[in-house]
């Protein structure tokens, strides 16, 4: 099969497509024919040599595929048949033909959605649900703040929030990201933040209240605006290191507001883990797809043959929505 290599930390020229063995499922595995995979940040890093795959995991990036299944190890126990339709959840090995993953980390394809939009949903899906709801407890009525209103997180994060009942802020950083932010997809605050100073902007605009949740890809960059912005009881919670590891967390304002700070990341989870996330997932996310109350949204899509310029548009944060590599 083919598969995409890092061939050393670089630019999205060091990505190499091989042919290489297919996987052979084990234990507990299923086999996938990939028709689609989803670019992440984390694929990114990856490629920069900031974000090893985790010990056991494919040295091929990619954490999220659509598919067909076309085999199975021993001891699969989900009720799949050959051909379903499927999205998996991957800690590697996503930009190939084919794929081996636990079948705790696959899901049928929701309603309505064909076989190559639905590549976009299951890593943003996993790591909104799994941060706003059952990290954070957001809450109908409360406030979240998400940073990056257009990328892959923010446009899913906004649509959940907004089916769950939040008040939904968000930054972006030029005034046609904001537009859409608010106009496309429902955000009641976009906050341009090149032009204003979120938190003050925030308040102002929330009837003097800052954020109960913040779910933030940013990370130390913006630790201390973060917890300037968030409410009494506010939780914020860091999914991403954009903005650098080392920041400075004023512990007074913190215990001030009574607040908190979670970091999470989904990658390593064990599969228990991603395996109850991706069942809640199904319950919760996958009606309100098939509803139409949550779309998903991608930008463009790029054979994969062409996955360096499917990098560098990525790279270039144009995007609104997902970025796909089709096989």
């Amino acid at each position: 099969m083919k598969a995409v290599y890092i061939s050393e930390p670089g630019g999205p020229e060091v990505l190499e497509v091989r042919d290489v063995d297919a996987p052979v499922p084990g234990q507990g595995e299923v086999l996938i024919d990939v028709v689609a995979a989803g670019l992440n940040r984390a694929d990114v890093q990856q490629r920069r040599g900031f974000y090893p795959p985790p010990p056991g995991a494919s040295e091929v990036p990619g954490l999220e595929v659509s598919g067909r299944i076309a085999g199975f190890g021993p001891g699969v126990s989900k009720p799949f048949s050959l051909g379903d339709k499927v999205v998996a959840l991957l800690a590697g090995g996503g930009y190939a033909q084919q794929v081996a993953v636990p079948a705790e980390q696959v899901l049928r394809v929701p309603d309505g959605v064909d076989l190559v939009t639905a590549a976009s949903l299951p890593e943003v899906a996993a790591t909104v649900y799994s941060n706003l709801i059952m990290t954070a407890q957001l809450q109908p009525g409360e406030t979240v703040l998400i940073h990056g209103a257009t990328g892959g997180i923010g446009t899913m994060a906004i649509q959940l929030a907004k089916a769950f009942g939040a008040k939904v802020a968000t930054t972006a950083g030029t005034e046609e990201k904001v537009s859409t932010a608010k106009a496309f997809l429902g955000a009641d605050i976009a906050i341009n933040y090149k032009e204003e100073d979120f938190p003050e902007s925030l308040r102002r605009q929330n009837g003097g209240k800052g954020a109960d949740v913040i779910l933030d890809v940013v990370g130390a960059k913006y630790l201390p605006q973060n917890v300037d912005a968030l409410a009494d009881y506010g939780r914020l919670v860091v999914i991403g290191l954009q903005g650098g590891t080392k920041g400075e967390l004023d512990l007074g304002l913190l215990l001030k507001k009574r607040a908190a700070v979670v970091a999470t990341a989904l990658r390593p989870r064990p599969v228990a883990e991603k395996g109850a996330i991706m069942t809640a997932v199904r319950d919760a996310v996958w009606p309100l797809v098939a509803d139409g109350r949550i779309r998903p949204l991608v930008a463009k899509t790029f054979p994969l043959d062409q996955v360096g310029d499917a990098h560098r548009y990525f790279d270039s944060g144009d995007h609104v929505g997902k970025v796909l590599l089709v096989m």
